[in-house]
């Protein structure tokens, strides 16, 4: 069946209240039973600026952005500006006169009198409440559960505050039914059992799932939403949370607390994340796991703070120094998000190693839909054992991996230090006991059970498209759209180390397409030198913005005809 899809955008200044329309819709379309999914450009400023957030409704399940826009909700005087190239004649506007008629645009135009309308709520704070109502009847929600939402969510601020909103969401109602607009969309009820979620709290979900009970960070966007919400979860989980000093006390704070039993994890971006090298290293020769969550923002230096780009695989992939696996993995769903934290810890636990979570601005905050988990059926395992007398921290194994105790369980002593060391933990500077230990070190993986790559689309593919972490939807979307009988997508949630099934699946192609978030195709860097895999055509996006639909609809288009 054919996707049916809408793009509404809101466009307004930081401060005016989008997230609040984001989050209120986002609840109502999914409780009505509409697949929804919303992408969010932000400015590096806290009031002013212009910030838009597209959401998309959807027939079937959505995750991508797209550029067209089917109904722009203009808040401010300057909210078409930004936007003019994505406005067609088919793009319905609406907002205050004033607002939507300060550019041509050719688009068919529909002026309310919110401030007007606001006067009478009481306050014009309650504006963002009115096109709730706006977008609640032109696209045929539950009224009955939005009043609800409503209610639900300002009930914390008093029955005033609640009566206002309530007002100014009949205010919006009441607009979109004097319009001739209205929008017809198929509903799935198997959406109202699903959840509607944010990006940063399925990292979240997966990290206490995972028995994450320890957090170490210093705030950088846009890693920091992660750190909130597990704070926010500190009493309800047990989840001891520090805001660090710097990112070098994060890092050795949460080596610290695996050295203790805990399990543990950082959340940091690029910038970030450069200062804890060195920690990583200190992971590396100790064998004490590690989760790292690595936002992704667009880099050197400063960047773009409240952009996205899939720039620091290579800063994960070679992040300190000298020899020691790792493992890094990038999730593309809600899903992902979920179910790879949750292994994140399950592997750092299991192998002694730095497991890296790959995310970016566009994933952590965009919102969506997802299946709902049955967490039962996730394995949890404490590897920690109780030491004897006898026992050695780093006892050459035939699988390279060591019994892992911790100090004050058991009658053993646990010696762990940075310098080479000996099976007991001492220093030692012996050729032949740093070889071994080096040996012992680099084969931990080798018993290592890969999360095999997804391949969407046709089985007898000519035609493969190879991408990873948050491109999932819009690739996923884009061969779906062309709906060619020879073209497959592979997604690979492990994008390290590269699953063993890579070059099967590779070969299997006649063309190969790449497609990544960065300038310089780290993850094609990566197949070339492991595998010997050169990509056909590369497909790069490196100005701050994810990949829209249209987009690859035309340059895989363009490598089909």
């Amino acid at each position: 069946m054919e996707r049916q899809s809408y793009s509404i955008v809101l466009s307004g200044e930081a401060g005016q209240g989008l997230q609040t329309i984001e989050s209120l819709v986002i609840s109502l379309l999914q409780k009505s039973g509409y697949h929804a999914f919303i992408a969010k450009e932000l400015m590096s400023r806290v009031r002013g600026g212009n910030n838009t957030s597209e959401i998309r409704i959807s027939s079937s399940r959505v995750q991508a952005f797209v550029d067209r826009i089917d109904v722009l909700i203009v808040l401010s005087k300057d909210g078409l500006d930004r936007l003019l190239d994505r406005i067609d004649e088919k793009t319905l506007i609406i907002g205050e006169k004033d607002y939507i008629q300060a550019r041509k645009t050719g688009a068919r135009l529909y002026p309310v009198n919110v401030k007007e309308q606001m006067q009478k709520v009481g306050s014009q704070i309650y504006a963002n409440t009115f096109f709730v109502g706006v977008l609640s009847t032109l696209f045929s929600c539950e009224e009955e559960i939005a009043r609800s939402l409503l209610s639900d969510r300002f009930s914390s601020k008093g029955e005033s505050v609640v009566e206002n909103n309530l007002k100014a969401f009949d205010f919006g109602k009441e607009a979109a039914k004097k319009s001739d607009y209205h929008f017809s969309i198929q509903r799935d009820v198997s959406v109202t059992k699903m959840k509607a979620i944010k990006g940063f709290e399925t990292i979240g979900i997966g990290a206490l799932s995972g028995g994450c009970n320890f957090v170490a960070s210093y705030p950088m966007s846009p890693s920091t939403s992660v750190l909130v919400y597990l704070a926010s979860h500190e009493r309800s989980h047990s989840v001891l949370v520090e805001q660090a000093e710097d990112e070098i006390a994060a890092i050795n704070m949460a080596l610290g607390a695996w050295y203790a039993g805990a399990r543990a994890m950082v959340t940091t971006s690029g910038g970030g994340f450069a200062l804890m090298t060195e920690g990583i290293s200190l992971s590396g020769i100790t064998e004490t796991p590690v989760v790292v969550h690595l936002a992704q923002r667009p880099g050197p230096g400063t960047g773009l703070p409240t952009r996205t780009e899939q720039g620091d695989l290579n800063l994960a992939l070679y992040a300190g120094h000298g020899d020691f696996p790792r493992v890094i993995l990038a999730p593309g769903t809600w899903e992902d998000g979920v179910l790879l934290s949750h292994q994140a810890f399950e592997i750092a636990d299991a192998y002694q190693v730095p497991v890296f979570i790959l995310t970016d601005q566009y994933y952590l905050d965009g919102e969506g839909v997802m299946e709902k988990i049955d967490f039962s059926k996730l394995e949890r395992t404490n590897h920690v054992i109780e030491s004897d007398a006898s026992y050695k921290r780093y006892k050459i194994t035939d699988s390279g991996i060591s019994e892992r105790a911790i100090p004050g369980q058991g009658k053993g002593y646990v010696c762990v230090d940075s310098d080479e060391h000996t099976e007991e933990g001492r220093i030692t500077e012996s050729a032949a006991v740093r070889q071994a230990m080096m040996d012992k070190r680099m084969r931990k993986l080798s018993a290592y059970k890969d999360i095999e790559p997804r391949v969407i689309g046709a089985k007898h593919y000519t035609t493969l498209v190879v991408g990873w972490g948050s491109t999932y939807g819009a690739i996923e979307e884009a061969i779906a759209t062309l709906d060619d009988e020879g073209v497959a997508f592979a997604f690979f949630p492990q994008v390290y180390p590269l699953p063993s099934g890579t070059r099967e699946i590779l070969e299997k192609a006649e063309h190969l397409i790449l497609v990544e978030n960065n300038a310089s195709a780290q993850f094609g860097q990566l197949i070339r030198r492991d595998l010997g895999i050169i990509f056909d055509t590369t497909i790069l996006k490196y100005n701050g913005s994810p990949f829209s639909v249209e987009q690859l609809v035309e340059r895989i288009g363009e490598v089909l005809a």
